[in-house]
């Protein structure tokens, strides 16, 4: 199976490339293996408990995601940097099936990766 991986860089709400990361990632699902890899502000995608009046609940839009089986991995030192620890990578402020892993994983999906899309501000 190809793999596509999506490389995020802003958080959620200050544009519109988080819904679009989305939208790409969910019909990329039926043919492809689809990571993301949450770089810089984009580590705030996945926090738990967002409540947006005016807009998607983006955190709910990656939660969908992970459950159809992407792959969601977050750079450590950016999330660490905005407050966020994980502990085996799990963050207990992070939806589930996100995790903060390495920046070796952003190399290895890029090397392993058919497609890569780099969306950023």
């Amino acid at each position: 199976m190809k793999t596509l991986t999506i490389v995020l860089t802003d958080g959620p709400y200050i544009n519109q490339n988080a819904e679009i990361a989305y939208r790409i990632a969910r019909a990329a699902l039926e043919r492809y293996r689809v990571n993301v890899f949450l770089y810089l502000d984009a580590v705030h995608i996945p926090k738990r408990g967002q409540r947006p009046v005016q807009f998607m609940n983006i955190g709910a839009l990656f939660q969908e995601l992970a459950s159809m089986g992407a792959t969601i991995r977050a750079c450590p030192r950016c999330a660490s940097s905005r407050g966020y620890s994980a502990e085996n990578g799990v963050c207990p402020e992070y939806i589930e099936g996100v995790r903060i892993t390495s920046l070796y994983d952003l190399e290895r999906m890029i090397r392993e990766s058919d497609k890569v899309i780099s969306l950023s501000g």
